[in-house]
């Protein structure tokens, strides 16, 4: 025999060992791949799953920090202490943001549009509030509670507005 069909024998028995190389690296490459995304599917999952009530809980206590700053409800819940408008206005505004501080953890776990708007409702009740103070007509802190109750039977709450955002976000969810 000479180097030549020493060379194709040595080809062909290389070549099916070749080819049946590359297969399985093929088909290992392709199976580590599947594996690694089935592990991190599973792992989404399982944290969306763990995640899901502490989203729900955060909605549901941005739900109660709306109501409980809506005019009409504050003003029924924070009484004033004394006739002068000016502390009057001083104790709502207070509570909003005592409100608003006791739950801006809950920013983490709400979406930045939904948070965006609950912030602008916060803001629009305290404008609310210092305008109604700023009217000439109020003089009293009885005057202050009037005005605005007077304000919001004609016009919706700013967080009526944000309270259907978050119903809306929360429907989405499932």
């Amino acid at each position: 025999m000479d180097l030549a069909t020493k060379l194709i024998d040595a080809l062909l028995y290389a070549i099916p060992a070749l080819i049946t190389g590359l297969v399985a690296y093929y088909f290992f490459k392709e199976h580590t791949k599947n594996e690694d995304g089935r592990r991190r599917f599973l792992l989404q999952k399982d944290m969306q799953v763990n995640t899901m009530p502490l989203r729900l809980q955060a909605y549901e206590r941005m739900a109660i920090f709306l109501e409980r700053i809506s005019p009409a409800k504050l003003l029924i819940r924070v009484t004033p202490i004394s006739s002068n408008k000016e502390d009057y206005e001083s104790l709502l505004i207070a509570n909003v943001e005592q409100e608003f501080e006791h739950n801006l953890s809950q920013q983490i776990y709400v979406t930045d549009d939904c948070w965006n708007i609950i912030c602008a409702a916060k803001n629009a009740t305290i404008q609310l509030i210092r305008k109604a103070s700023l009217l000439e007509k109020t003089d009293t802190a009885n005057k202050l509670r009037e005005v605005v109750l007077t304000e919001m039977m004609e016009k919706r709450a700013p967080s009526d507005a944000a309270l259907s955002y978050i119903k809306q976000e929360v429907g989405e969810m499932w």
